[in-house]
Order: C-alpha cells, then sequence, then structure tokens
C-alpha cells in the first residue's frame, strides 16, 4: 500500500469522517464542537446549527460530537438523508433511538409516539439528541415541521435537542425573516471556516502525519503555499486529496520527499480535471425560480407522503400557522388555507365511468371536482360536461387515455381568492389525489406517477391562473 512505503501505519488524508484524525488546527471548527457540546450537555437548547460549505468539516464535527458524549445520558438518532418526507424522517428517528422498526404511516400517529417517546425517556433519566447531517437538503415544509416538534416540551426542560449540520443554503434559509420564529429557537448557531493560513494547513498536514504513524519529514516546507492555493484557500477536503495524490505520485516514483513542485503539478491537473462554472447563488423568495427547480425526485417524495395525509380527515392543532413562501407552496405537507374550509374527501373523486347516469342539472351542486375517464380516439366526439355551465372543465392527455377534470364554480371562487403560492398547493393537493383514488390507472399506463401528477397539476394551475388573468370568477 502506498502509506506504507513512507513509513505509515494507515492512510493520513482518506476523506472519511474518522474522529481518530481530527486536527486540533481548525479554530472555527473548534467553536463549533464546543458550543454545540455546549448547548446539550449545560444550555438544554432544542436546536443547534452548523453551517460551512462543502469540505470544511461539517460530518466529522457531527462525530466529534457524539463521540465526545456519555453514551449512558442519552438515545441518539443520526440521520444522514433528510431529503425525505416528514412521516419517513419522524419514522427514522424513532426506529433509531428505540433500535426497532416503527410501522406506523399516519402523521398524526408518529407524532404521538415520538412525543411517548421523550417523556419516557427523560423519566428514565436520559435525553433525546437528533443529529441531521447534510440538512440543506430538508424540505422547507419539512423545516416548519421539526420546529413544530420543538414545542413539545414540559415547562422546566426542553425534551430533546436537534443538531442540523448543513452547507451555506441551510444558512440562507433559516436566516430568512419568513423563518424568524425557527431562527430565534437556534441556541448556538456556528459556522466553519477554511484553513485559511499556510502556518495552520502545515499543522493540519504535518499533525494527520504522525496520527498516522509517521516519524519523519515526508512534506518539504516548499509544499504549503501551493497547497493552500490548490485548495481553494484551505478547504480540508481538498487539502486531503492533493496530499493523498502526492504520496501515491512519490511512491510510484520511488520518490523520498514531496516537494512544492510536484504539489503544484497536481493541484493544476486536478483542478483542470474539476474546472466547471461557477455556482450560481440565489436569495430566496423568488416563487419562479423554486418552481423551476422542482425534481421528479422530490415531487415524488410529495406524492409518496399523500396517502397518509389523506387519511388525516381533521386538520391537526398547531401552535402556530406559518406563512408559505415559495418552495413551501410547492409541496402539500398539509391543506392550503382557503381549501381547508372545504375539505376534499377522497370518496367524491370516485371516476364517472361511460355508463354512469348522467347528473341531473337541477340536483343540487356539489362542491368537489369530478374525475372522468376516457378512451382517446381521433374521432371521438368530445363528451359534453356532466356539470352545469358555472363550473369549469379540462381535459389532460395521459397516454392512451383522456382525463377530464370537472371544477366546480366554489373551487374556482376558492382559487381566486388565494395567494399564488396556495394556487399551485391547491392545484397539488386535487393532481395527488386523482393518483390516490386510482394507483392501477397510473401503474399500468405509466412508469411514473410523478410525471402524471406534475402533468395534472400544470394544468390545474394554468386554469386557475387564466381565470384569474381573465377575471371570471
Amino acid at each position: 500500500m502506498y502509506y506504507e512505503y513512507w513509513g505509515l501505519k494507515k492512510p493520513p488524508f482518506d476523506n472519511v469522517p474518522d474522529p481518530s484524525m481530527y486536527v486540533e488546527s481548525h479554530a472555527s471548527m473548534e467553536n463549533a464542537i464546543a458550543e454545540t457540546i455546549f448547548a446539550i450537555e449545560e444550555g438544554g437548547e432544542s436546536i443547534a446549527v452548523i453551517v460551512g460549505d462543502v469540505g470544511l468539516g461539517k460530518t466529522l464535527s457531527l462525530r466529534m460530537i457524539i463521540d465526545s458524549l456519555d453514551q449512558e445520558k442519552y438515545k441518539i438518532a443520526l440521520i444522514t438523508n433528510p431529503s425525505v418526507t416528514f412521516s419517513q424522517l419522524t419514522r427514522e428517528i424513532i426506529g433509531q433511538i428505540t433500535g426497532k422498526p416503527h410501522d406506523k404511516a399516519r402523521k398524526v400517529d408518529l407524532l404521538e409516539t415520538f412525543n411517548k417517546l421523550l417523556f419516557e425517556t427523560i423519566d428514565a433519566g436520559k435525553k433525546v439528541l437528533i443529529f441531521i447531517d447534510e440538512a440543506n437538503a430538508i424540505s422547507p415544509a419539512n423545516l416548519e415541521n421539526l420546529r413544530l416538534l420543538t414545542n413539545m416540551q414540559d415547562d422546566q426542560q426542553n425534551l430533546f435537542t436537534m443538531v442540523l449540520a448543513g452547507q451555506n443554503e441551510l444558512a440562507r434559509r433559516l436566516e430568512h425573516p419568513k423563518r424568524a420564529n425557527l431562527f430565534q429557537r437556534i441556541g448556538t448557531y456556528n459556522k466553519i471556516e477554511k484553513i485559511h493560513s499556510e502556518d495552520l494547513v502545515k499543522t493540519y498536514v504535518e499533525t494527520r502525519l504522525k496520527l498516522a504513524g509517521g516519524s519523519r519529514t515526508i512534506f518539504t516546507d516548499d509544499v504549503f503555499a501551493p497547497l493552500l492555493k490548490h485548495s481553494e484557500e484551505g478547504v480540508p477536503r481538498l487539502i486531503n486529496k492533493i496530499c493523498k495524490l502526492s504520496l501515491k505520485a512519490g511512491e510510484t516514483n520511488g520518490l523520498e520527499l514531496i516537494t512544492g513542485e510536484m504539489v503544484d503539478q497536481i493541484g493544476l491537473r486536478f483542478q483542470r480535471m474539476s474546472a466547471s462554472a461557477p455556482r450560481r447563488e440565489k436569495s430566496e423568495g423568488s416563487f419562479e425560480e423554486d418552481e423551476a427547480r422542482e425534481t421528479p425526485q422530490a415531487l415524488a417524495v410529495a406524492v409518496e407522503d399523500m396517502p397518509a395525509v389523506l387519511e388525516e380527515r381533521e386538520p391537526e392543532p398547531v401552535m402556530e400557522k406559518p406563512e408559505l413562501c415559495a418552495e413551501e407552496a410547492a409541496l402539500f405537507e398539509e391543506t392550503p388555507e382557503p381549501y381547508a374550509q372545504s375539505p376534499l374527501p377522497v370518496e367524491s373523486l370516485a371516476p364517472v365511468t361511460e355508463t354512469a347516469p348522467i347528473q341531473d342539472q337541477g340536483a343540487e351542486e356539489k362542491p368537489h371536482p369530478r374525475l372522468v375517464f376516457e378512451k382517446v380516439e381521433s374521432d371521438a366526439v368530445p363528451r359534453q360536461p356532466l356539470v352545469s355551465e358555472d363550473n369549469k372543465s379540462i381535459e389532460i392527455e395521459i397516454g392512451d387515455r383522456k382525463v377530464a377534470v370537472t371544477l366546480p364554480c366554489d373551487v374556482m371562487r376558492q382559487a381566486h381568492c388565494a395567494s399564488r403560492e396556495h394556487r399551485v398547493k391547491l392545484a397539488g393537493v386535487l393532481a395527488a389525489r386523482l393518483l390516490q383514488q386510482d394507483p392501477q390507472f397510473t401503474d399500468s399506463h405509466c412508469s411514473d406517477p410523478v410525471e402524471i401528477w406534475s402533468k395534472i397539476r400544470e394544468s390545474v394551475l394554468n386554469t386557475f391562473e387564466e381565470e384569474q388573468r381573465l377575471g371570471v370568477m
């Protein structure tokens, strides 16, 4: 192995969160670890946050914090992939804390179980800790749900501490004015910086070599200036990568020392291999840009969570009603405010078949959309709507079928009175409930139900927007 050539006992620069390779030369990282441990052990805070750009050591910081704690005093959950639905996230937390899988699906049941678990843990003289890595991947709606979890506390103390670690996008979300109620609950807030000087880079490199069993000089003094430059001014992950490549190149060429010239050559080569356009950062709040960022994966998460939402007929009580931002409007963890006054039961969305009786024009108008399936035929005569002329009907072609969606006038009025964000959310709920009522239709005609959901939602939303522009509602 290449590291044995240099007299080392293990790889010194592997990019893994190994606490045994931690180097105390990174002041901002040391502060983040110390303050987070204080928030857990003494401060009794409900939320602690660590932010920083990619490759600066956030994951290693979490490992250091966990290893520093008395494991007998805490029940710990470590979430490394938070880009899931809130129900899935809660199930994973409960499963890690209890040590066994949790099979409940409904959000209200999960919250009840979690609340009970908190009090049982406190009664046992312990405390629940939730560590969430890559917290920048948490959806805005789930950030709000996590904030509401912190309402679970008794009169004397917070029942758990949640530590969020994520990239700078997480900081922008937390600092947004619309999330002041979340930001104010943060007990400690730390940002990890780069290793910003040659001396600190030298200390970092030489200490890791010693921790790996090294006992002699391997890198010459002229190494650290180009190493700082090619590591984007001190990103630990890039320092590790360049040093590792340098050690391998030295072994291959039978060298006794790694010089600055070799590090410079490797750094330049690596920059050419990984050159890319600069990342464009944007501020939060532009609905059009946020909507354009939607991905099939994100939409799949939202649709997957709909069955549990549909089972919950009565709205769950919350301490505060958040003001939805643009990203939150694209998700539909809960029913939008204008529509909450008129719940949409799944039973009312039963498809109307070819032989279904025509609705009596004089009958009382149903307040919910009716969904009609029919075959697409090139010379077919358009079917007349089965509702009064005050309602709105649209048709969407999906595969070899045509889905006719009739929107009652009161639904259109609700959309007219709502904000743009709520109209998006309402359209998403309607589309998701169509998929919920007939999963066999999507399974047999399209391999991607998210694509169907997105197409229906877009058509319904376009109808809302067109009626809004015309001012006919």
